[in-house]
């Protein structure tokens, strides 16, 4: 998708020994990692709570609760086997990033693939329909490598532990980058893309995220295990680095860095025990951890208004929550339960944040992921786990009303319909239209919305544009050109499509895309 393209909505340790990458620490050391990840930074229990009162979350500035709140859960879920596979000359499968983009499911993971050089870690691509589904590359094999070690570099041979995000249209790859077999310097990288398949190397070819050697473990795996996010115009990494001040005695831990931009060099700031403070570089000490624990992903939950982190613990993947400014825990933890070796991979959108349930996006949260669930000569077995969280108000205030419905389309006061897009409301004269341009329509207005300004009106007729390489895009009252992607909008709003130039085209500021699969 091009890049001027607005969107709407960005893991294990261990050694490197021989020709076959034979598990990192989390997967070879695993009794380890059991006894660190069954408490976590916090220390307090797993819960899985099936039924609790309706939940009121909290606003923003609001006091903290006392006590973490429980979250009720059902549907829970799992798929009946593998789902994810670089087919039978894969010898492991792990450290899956999975996003909801456009319609469709598409997954990155660490393999390594015979016909790939260097030998070393792979990074493989394959998609679904659904969150279980089996996933399978565009030719119809298991999966196609993507992305592999650039001889020479820090990446040189391995290339693992994908985090995978998309804003603006373009596709970010963070990465662990290895030069060789062993625990030799471990680093962070990123790539960037237009497609999700071919990549290009940023910062020169050179880490964006190295250890900081603080202390010195036996654990000498380094900085690797990203997990990127892009929340409020910031780009938000979270970590493994074995050598960090704040890092358990095996080296378990999470830490957090964000930054303007993708190569994080712009505004730097590190999260520390005061929240996040400027930092002149990505190395500096690291002192505090969101979690202990290796090899964790997260996203940021706007019905929550919580940052939720997956880690592994004894039976499955808790998930643990964290405000906006990490100054507390909002909820207790949940647990997916389930088999596992190594992950996981949570299902988020394409700037990591938690897909919106669409039969009841104020009330209700699908968390999926995809985790590594047997041991062979490494991590492999990728299967689909998941539940909902249910019984929250989720839309209790106009911002978090703004974030959760952004895409959906609910009714106006004028009796057309209204299309909730960046914060603000589109005002559709046709239903029909609204429906294709919509997650859904919902049946009753939501109250929180009240308030939000209406910037533009698709009233019937209005002309719709169409430009070489560009997307058809409705010319509205306001001059502004609104991207709708789909070509049935023009007919159901018996629209004229006028041909012109690029040239012609771009001299019109841009609204947001109003398509359901971009959000």
């Amino acid at each position: 998708m091009p890049g001027w393209l607005t969107e709407k909505r960005g893991p294990s340790v261990g050694r490197r020994t021989g020709a076959v990458h034979l598990g990192r620490l989390c997967a070879g050391f695993a009794a380890v990692t059991l006894l660190v990840g069954c408490t976590g930074a916090e220390g307090s229990p797993s819960v899985h709570v099936d039924a609790v009162e309706p939940l009121v979350v909290p606003a923003e500035g609001d006091e903290p609760p006392a006590e973490p709140v429980p979250l009720a859960t059902d549907a829970h879920r799992s798929s009946p086997g593998v789902v994810a596979s670089g087919g039978a000359s894969a010898p492991y499968n792990y450290g899956p990033t999975v996003l909801r983009d456009g319609g469709r499911y598409r997954a990155w993971w660490c393999s390594q693939v015979p016909y790939s050089p260097p030998p070393g870690d792979d990074i493989l691509h394959a998609e679904a329909t659904e969150p279980g589904g089996q996933y399978r590359a565009a030719d119809g094999s298991p999966a196609v490598a993507v992305f592999s070690g650039n001889p020479g570099g820090f990446d040189g041979m391995h290339t693992c532990d994908p985090s995978v995000i998309k804003v603006d249209g373009v596709y970010y790859l963070y990465y662990t980058g290895a030069p060789g077999d062993h625990a030799d310097g471990n680093a962070i990288g990123v790539a960037s893309s237009h497609d999700g398949l071919s990549w290009t190397r940023l910062a020169e070819g050179q880490p964006v995220v190295t250890a900081a050697e603080d202390e010195i473990r036996d654990n000498a795996y380094g900085a690797g295990q990203p997990a990127v996010l892009h929340l409020d115009g910031w780009f938000h990494v979270m970590f493994t680095d074995t050598t960090a001040a704040a890092a358990g005695w095996n080296g378990a831990g999470q830490f957090v860095l964000r930054a303007r931009d993708p190569e994080f060099r712009t505004d730097l700031q590190a999260l520390t025990e005061d929240g996040f403070r400027p930092v002149a570089s990505a190395a500096e000490p690291r002192t505090f951890s969101v979690v202990d624990a290796f090899s964790a992903d997260w996203m940021w939950v706007e019905a929550l208004d919580a940052f939720a982190i997956a880690h592994q613990t004894e039976t499955g993947t808790s998930i643990t929550f964290w405000d906006r400014e990490f100054r507390y825990h909002p909820y207790q933890r949940i647990l997916v339960e389930g088999p596992w070796r190594e992950g996981p991979g949570l299902v988020r959108d394409p700037l990591g944040h938690a897909p919106t349930s669409v039969t009841d996006p104020c009330g209700r949260v699908p968390i999926d992921l995809l985790r590594a669930t047997t041991e062979e000569t490494a991590p492999t077995g990728i299967a689909h786990f998941g539940l909902d969280i249910h019984g929250i108000d989720g839309c209790r205030d106009q911002d978090r009303a703004a974030a959760v419905l952004d895409g959906f389309a609910v009714p106006s006061p004028e009796r057309t319909v209204d299309l909730v897009v960046d914060g603000a409301l589109v005002r559709v004269e046709r239903r029909s239209v609204a429906e294709r341009l919509a997650v859904r329509v919902l049946d009753e207005r939501v109250p929180a919305l009240e308030g939000l300004p209406v910037i533009a009106r698709v009233n019937p007729g209005a002309t719709v544009v169409n430009a070489p390489d560009r997307p058809l895009a409705l010319l509205l009252e306001d001059d502004r050109l609104w991207p709708v992607v789909d070509p049935e909008v023009a007919e159901l709003n018996d629209s004229t499509i006028v041909d012109t130039s690029v040239e012609r085209w771009e001299r019109h500021e841009l609204g947001a895309v109003l398509h359901a699969g971009s959000r």
